[in-house]
């Protein structure tokens, strides 16, 4: 059974038109991507809708932390 412990990775994603880097563990890219095809929808779309929510919190968390806690999120529901 291989190791789900894995160092981050980092990827390119588009935001608005905006290119950054995000670096997650290869387990998150895994469900970010399941999350996406199940609404059908881009990776970058879902993290660009991500990073909305993170910007309007109170005290927004960095862009890869929001992105694990909505995956976590979307888990538990």
């Amino acid at each position: 059974m291989p190791s789900i412990y894995h160092p981050p990775v980092k990827r390119s994603v588009e935001i608005a038109g905006h290119k950054t880097s995000i670096s997650l563990e290869p387990l998150f890219w895994d469900m970010l991507r399941e999350a996406a095809a199940r609404e059908a929808i881009p990776i970058n779309a879902l993290v660009a809708r991500i990073d909305e929510q993170r910007i309007a919190s109170d005290t927004p968390p960095g862009l890869a932390s929001a992105i694990r806690v909505w995956l976590v999120r979307e888990l538990s529901e």
